[in-house]
């Protein structure tokens, strides 16, 4: 069964392109538009996603909101986050949540390297 990476980003052309790409690696992916959302999926799928992609700046529940709900559940908090964002500050915003971060725009590559890092094989 192939890993599952779940993309959490407001942009719907990013969001797509990603599961687009991740797909074609062969991965499992999952969407979500915002942080409520990927709440939703995380508590009513019976498989954890392996990863979670997660912008930062997002309406409704934002990266640093979710990251909170994530942590407090103890069945999720070890799912690796990887925070996608363009913020000037974004590498200090995704070391005080104590993730990964990629810049966007993001490279293929990039995205290809830290997929593999949390979901090998």
């Amino acid at each position: 069964m192939p890993h599952t990476v779940l993309v959490v980003d407001d942009d719907r052309d990013i969001r797509d392109s990603l599961v687009d790409l991740l797909e074609d690696l062969g991965y499992a992916a999952l969407s979500a538009s915002n942080g409520l959302d990927a709440l939703e999926i995380l508590r009513t799928r019976r498989e954890l996603p392996s990863m979670i992609l997660l912008d930062l700046m997002m309406p409704g529940l934002d990266g640093h909101g979710f990251c909170a709900a994530q942590r407090a559940e103890l069945a999720w908090a070890a799912i690796p986050v990887v925070v996608l964002s363009a913020y000037a500050d974004a590498d200090a915003q995704a070391s005080a949540l104590g993730v990964e971060c990629l810049r966007k725009p993001l490279t293929a590559r990039a995205l290809v390297e830290a997929v593999r890092r949390y979901c090998p094989g």
